[in-house]
C-alpha cells in the first residue's frame, strides 16, 4: 500500500469505540467441487447459498449486530500479539468462552471451521485467511500486511455448541511504524485485477435488499468458466467506511460467469468498500470497489414564485382598423 507523506510515527495500538457491525455473507451457491489450495493473503470462505447466514439474521430485524466487539455472546477474540513490530509473520488468537478457556469445538460452515479477516482501518489493505487450529484452540495463520497501521480483525465462527448462533467478533490489530492513512478510493463502477475486469451494477441501499452483480471478463472477453473455490464461484465482503461495520450479504445462485450475484441491505447510508473474490485459471484474484449507499441527487432549488402580473393598460385606438 502506497502510504504517501509520512507524518507521524505509530508506535502504538490505536483504541477506539466505533458503530455497529453487521454479518459478512460470503459465496455464490453450492458447487460441490473440492477446495482449492488457499492463495496468499487472500482465501475465500466457501459458499453455501443464503440458508448458511440465517444465524446473522434476525426476523423483521434485519442484519444482526457484531464483528465489531471483542466479545459477545459469552465469546472473546483474543489475539495474541495485538501490537506487532511488523506486519509479516505468524498472526496467533484463540477464541475464548465466558469462563476464559479456549474454544476446541466448531461448526463447519462454508468448508472451514472459522473465517478471517484482517483490514486497514482506510480500508485500502484487505486480507481474507483461513487459519489452522491446534488441538489446544489456538489459532495461526501466515499474515503479510504492506506497512504500518491500525488494522482490524474479524473472527467469524459458529461455536458447536446445540443451538449455538453464528458470531462475528473484531479486535483491534496495529503495526508499529510512520503511517498516514489513505484517502479512500473514489466510487467506481469498474475494477481491474491482475488483467480481469470487473464490473458492478446494481445498487446498494439503506434498509432495502438490492442486487449487487458483478461481471468478469479479460481481454474483452467475459469469463465463462470462472473456478470454484471452496465451493463457490464468488465471496463478496463489505465493510463500511468509518466504523469497519460488516454488512451482511446474501448470494444468489449461479454457475461458472461471467456473472457472480448477490443480495444486500445496507444498515445505513454511508460509503461501503466491496471485496470481491473469484478463481480463475487456478488463482485467486480479489476486485475492490467503493460504493455510497443512499447518496440521493440533490435537490433542485425551490422556485420562488412569481410575482402576480401588473395589470394591463387600457388599450388606446390608433384610428386604424386591426
Amino acid at each position: 500500500m502506497n502510504t504517501g507523506v509520512r507524518i507521524a510515527v505509530f508506535a502504538a495500538a490505536l483504541a477506539a469505540t466505533f458503530g455497529t457491525a453487521y454479518g459478512v455473507g460470503v459465496g455464490v451457491g453450492p458447487v460441490g467441487a473440492p477446495a482449492a489450495a488457499e492463495h496468499a493473503g487472500h482465501a475465500a470462505p466457501a459458499g453455501g447459498g443464503a440458508a448458511g447466514h440465517a444465524e446473522h439474521e434476525k426476523p423483521g430485524k434485519g442484519p444482526a449486530a457484531g464483528g465489531l466487539q471483542v466479545s459477545e455472546g459469552g465469546y472473546t477474540l483474543s489475539l495474541e500479539s495485538p501490537r506487532r513490530t511488523s506486519g509479516q509473520g505468524e498472526l496467533r488468537f484463540s477464541v475464548k468462552d465466558a469462563a476464559g478457556r479456549p474454544v476446541t469445538a466448531f461448526k463447519t460452515e462454508h468448508g472451514k471451521e472459522l473465517h478471517f479477516i484482517v483490514a486497514s482501518r482506510d480500508l485500502t489493505v484487505y486480507r481474507h485467511l483461513h487459519p489452522v487450529r491446534a488441538a489446544d484452540g489456538t489459532w495461526s495463520t501466515p499474515v503479510d500486511l504492506p506497512a504500518a497501521g491500525a488494522y482490524k480483525a474479524f473472527a467469524d465462527f459458529t461455536p458447536a455448541a446445540e443451538g449455538a448462533e453464528g458470531v462475528t467478533l473484531g479486535a483491534d490489530l496495529s503495526v508499529a511504524g510512520a503511517y498516514t492513512p489513505e484517502a479512500l478510493p473514489p466510487a467506481e463502477r469498474t475494477a481491474e485485477v491482475d488483467g480481469y475486469r470487473v464490473a458492478l451494477a446494481g445498487d446498494l441501499d439503506p434498509g432495502k435488499a438490492g442486487e449487487l452483480k458483478l461481471t468478469v471478463s479479460k481481454d474483452g472477453r467475459p469469463v465463462t468458466d470462472l473456478e470454484p473455490y471452496l465451493g463457490a464461484y464468488g465471496h463478496l465482503v463489505a465493510l463500511r467506511d468509518g466504523d469497519l461495520a460488516y454488512l451482511h450479504v446474501h448470494p444468489n445462485e449461479g454457475g461458472p460467469g461471467p456473472d457472480v450475484s448477490f443480495t444486500a441491505t445496507a444498515p445505513s447510508t454511508g460509503t461501503y468498500r466491496l471485496f470481491l473474490d473469484f478463481q480463475h485459471q487456478g488463482k485467486v484474484r480479489t476486485a475492490a470497489f467503493t460504493v455510497r449507499a443512499g447518496a440521493a441527487a440533490p435537490a433542485a432549488p425551490a422556485e420562488s414564485p412569481a410575482p402576480p402580473a401588473a395589470p394591463a393598460a387600457p388599450e388606446q385606438s390608433d384610428g386604424h382598423s386591426h
